[in-house]
């Protein structure tokens, strides 16, 4: 008779699981700009991405497919949300995953805690997602505004550069990015002696770097992203600013920015990076794969970071065998250590921030570079422990209740 009862046992649990598979789907909604300034360093490419990490993960679990659907959230917070919750109420997406801009990033994370479902921020910046803003369904994955300062900034003091003037996107981000790397400065001994905030996705710097000219500040630092670097730092350029003794400091520059600007242009430039696909065989690798599929470029942090979050997400609900809890799945994420091909060994903090290293490194010289994408040498490596914010020191509130 327990023979027959643990039979039927074994029988019934599996169908039981797998019916908690929401709608026979996994649905994944790559959320993020298609369009405007962030489409080269996110949009298709973080959708490509996705559907790789599917593929790698099988394409299914159990009975249930893997799906990848994509918007464009314009940028703007109202469509943002809008998309979310017609996909998290309507379109049955148990994920949502990328979403550069950090305003739309702490909308969708707002609404993903109500609707209990998961989002996997792989492109904002904001250090407020780990912080006051935390959430018991949201991971922060690929790098944040005080992992930039503590790289960058850091990097930049301690080669004299040690007064600051700030040309700062006005939004979320670039505030967050300002106030984080304004820390920096002032605890190395610096001084920040001005800031001016320009809108988002702008044409035209000459105002905003004529203040930054006057303030005499050794480092402009370019609390910015995307086409608003490339914008700025072209502007620049013609303004002379660099030739003028002015150093300028992109505190959030992606591969995909270099490569529009130029080595020409961008040579000498420090960025931080968690990712760059020729930093080791397994990097090279996955990299030649992706870009198979984006006509030759190379991935991005953020797409990579699209890729990695997706694939561990999967690993959680296979073993799960469910999709329908998200603080369940996130709870999974957390305990499981990440590992995977594009960042390597990793794990997540209880306040929901991926842990891996950080990486400093300068723009080659045209000279220097050996063929296309061919862009950067290593200046340094930050272990997870210095390149992020300690997790006492960002008044999570997930964090405080466990003290």
């Amino acid at each position: 008779m327990n023979a027959r009862i643990a039979l039927l046992l074994a029988i019934a649990l599996p169908l039981s699981a797998s019916a908690e598979i929401t709608g026979k789907a996994i649905k994944i909604g790559v959320l993020n700009d298609q369009s405007g300034p962030y489409a080269d360093l996110a949009g298709a490419g973080s959708v490509a991405a996705a559907k790789m990490a599917a593929e790698d993960s099988g394409g299914k679990i159990g009975d249930a497919t893997i799906e990848v659907i994509f918007a464009d959230h314009q940028n703007k917070p109202d469509v943002g949300s809008n998309i979310a919750r017609q996909w998290y109420d309507v379109d049955g997406v148990d994920v949502i995953v990328d979403v550069p801009t950090s305003s739309v990033a702490l909308a969708v994370s707002q609404i993903t805690r109500e609707k209990n479902k998961v989002f996997l921020g792989s492109s904002p910046g904001t250090s407020d997602l780990t912080g006051k803003a935390c959430s018991p369904n949201t991971i922060h994955w690929t790098y944040d505004t005080y992992a930039l300062a503590h790289t960058t900034g850091s990097a930049v003091v301690q080669t004299g550069g040690d007064t600051w003037f700030f040309l700062t996107a006005d939004y979320a981000f670039g505030q967050a990015l300002e106030r984080d790397t304004s820390a920096v400065v002032i605890s190395s001994g610096g001084k920040v002696l001005g800031s001016v905030k320009h809108p988002l996705n702008t044409t035209d710097f000459s105002s905003f770097l004529l203040q930054a000219q006057s303030s005499k500040a050794k480092v402009i630092g370019l609390a910015n992203a995307g086409g608003d670097t490339i914008n700025s730092i072209k502007a620049a350029a013609e303004f002379g600013i660099v030739r003028g003794g002015q150093k300028m400091a992109g505190l959030l520059v992606f591969l995909s920015d270099i490569h529009s600007l130029g080595l020409p242009t961008a040579q000498g430039l420090f960025v931080s990076e968690s990712f760059y696909w020729d930093r080791d065989e397994k990097t090279r690798a996955f990299s030649k794969r992706y870009a198979q599929r984006m006509n030759g470029r190379m991935p991005t942090m953020a797409q990579a970071g699209v890729y990695s979050a997706v694939l561990h997400y999967l690993k959680a609900v296979k073993a799960l065998k469910s999709d329908s809890d998200g603080r369940a799945v996130v709870e999974q994420m957390k305990k499981t250590p990440t590992d995977d091909p594009a960042f390597g060994k990793g794990s997540i903090r209880q306040d929901g921030r991926k842990l891996h290293p950080m990486y400093l490194y300068e723009v080659k010289k045209p000279a220097e570079s050996k063929g296309p994408w061919d862009y950067y040498k290593l200046v340094k490596e930050v272990s997870p422990e210095l390149a992020f914010r300690p997790l006492d020191k960002g008044d999570c509130p997930l964090v405080t209740a466990q003290k």
